[in-house]
């Protein structure tokens, strides 16, 4: 390969049709962008045609820097160009190539042309960095279109929906809505805000939806709303935390009701906080609810979401781990240290951490809404969670940096109060029995093998 060049390429089990379009449809950009990059979408003027651009905000602080892209060469199909107008590279040309190799199968190809600045200094300089950077950005995507088209191939003899989402700007709504989109569904998100087009209603936690006649014709409603727990629980953040669950479900409930035709689906968001802490308790969707603040409002937000059942609608309480992803939640808080060599176990390190990697939380949220054996509660949680004193070890390991400073359970309990008792130090061990018997399939089963996905550490 020559300076000022790079080319990636995959085979895969999907026509070159197929995969195009998987690539054209909205949310194909989030979904390709990885977990451990910052970039965020300034403006975006139509898809992949010839002249459509994107703007982006590239990285972070005063490294900042603001990347426009123009598509070009636009042959349905087959290929489109990204081309940059402005931005941090001298010159850059990505053409995304889509080759049919026999019937439903197809060689993915990435080709990148680029120029770095400073000429030739620049070039000596920064020419190794570049390559392993995009050696571990394409590993990445081609490994999640892969795993994506999978996803939807399982169900694809069913009709295109239209979902409405709240919380759909969070950690998990916007993987999921991306996932959606790209698989040629229709959502419908539920902010706050007076609505900013025909893609969002408004609806209010104390009043339900506003324009209610807004969702006639919604297939599914995916509610994920709700107040982060993060932060030290005083009595006016538990009451914040429980209204913005139990009250809120409620209202949104009552406005669902109310529709002349209802949606066949309703996916509600809970947490493995409701079986408390366990110890070494292997707990699955039958097991009894713990004792405590957590499992009480976990118990109430249950609740509330069954308001619908009775309306002949499929109810799923989504049962929610710890969610993995550098770009936010607690792996994001930990990888500061853990790159600094200051990472290690919390508390005895003997409790069980029930996680989830963020692709397999949205792909469970996805297997849900399709497969109707899936009702009731359902544990969003890989197969084998780990103690913390493993997390700790395997995300070391992941980076190559020792893990061996341990945070004792006195210091975190003077740090954040109660919420150090309930959530960081509280052990569940839960097994996601009925993802399992329903026959979904995880992409990241293993921890280590999850982390270096997340982190751009693969290997091979």
């Amino acid at each position: 390969m020559t300076p000022g060049s790079f080319a990636f390429e995959t085979l895969l089990d999907a026509a070159a049709s197929e995969v195009f379009d998987w690539h054209a449809r909205p949310g194909a950009f989030e979904r390709l962008v990885p977990p451990w990059q910052r970039v965020r979408v300034l403006k975006r003027s139509g898809g992949i045609c010839d002249g459509d651009r994107v703007d982006l905000l590239v990285g972070s602080g005063l490294l900042r820097t603001r990347w426009q892209l123009e598509h070009r060469e636009y042959e349905a199909g087959r290929q489109f160009c990204d081309v940059q107008v402005r931005g941090p590279f001298a010159h850059w040309v990505h053409r995304h190539e889509f080759v049919p190799v026999e019937a439903g199968r197809c060689l993915l190809r990435d080709e990148i042309h680029y120029g770095l600045p400073g000429g030739a200094v620049g070039a000596a300089l920064g020419e190794r960095a570049i390559r392993r950077t995009l050696q571990r950005v394409f590993r990445y995507r081609h490994r999640t279109t892969a795993d994506d088209l999978r996803l939807h191939a399982a169900h694809r003899t069913r009709p295109r929906l239209t979902v409405a989402l709240s919380g759909a700007r969070g950690l998990i709504g916007t993987a999921l809505d991306a996932l959606l989109t790209t698989g040629g569904h229709r959502t419908l998100r539920l902010v706050r805000r007076p609505a900013g087009d025909l893609a969002e209603v408004q609806w209010d936690p104390e009043r339900g939806v506003l324009e209610p006649a807004r969702l006639a014709g919604v297939d599914a409603v995916i509610h994920l709303a709700g107040e982060s727990i993060a932060g030290r629980w005083t009595a006016r953040r538990m009451e914040a935390i429980r209204h913005s669950r139990v009250d809120a479900t409620q209202a949104l409930c009552a406005s669902l009701r109310a529709l002349p035709e209802r949606p066949r689906v309703f996916l509600c968001a809970s947490a493995v906080g409701l079986y408390g802490d366990r110890g070494a308790e292997v707990l699955d969707e039958d097991s009894a609810p713990g004792q405590g603040f957590l499992p009480e409002v976990c118990q109430a937000w249950e609740a509330a979401a069954r308001a619908m059942g009775p309306d002949g609608v499929r109810c799923v309480h989504l049962r929610f781990g710890v969610v993995l992803t550098p770009g936010g939640g607690m792996l994001r808080q930990l990888l500061p240290a853990f790159r600094l060599g200051l990472g290690g176990p919390v508390g005895g390190g003997a409790q069980y951490l029930s996680w989830v990697s963020l692709d397999d939380a949205v792909g469970a949220v996805y297997h849900a809404l399709f497969d109707d054996r899936v009702h009731g509660p359902v544990n969003v949680v890989a197969p084998r969670p780990v103690t913390s004193r493993e997390f700790a070890r395997t995300l070391g390991r992941v980076l190559r940096r020792p893990a061996a400073l341990r945070v004792p359970g006195c210091v975190l309990r003077l740090a954040l109060g109660r919420l150090a008792d309930e959530v960081v130090l509280a052990s569940a061990r839960v097994a996601p029995a009925v993802l399992t018997r329903t026959d979904y399939c995880f992409r990241h089963p293993e921890l280590d093998a999850a982390l270096r996905h997340l982190l751009g550490h693969e290997v091979g």
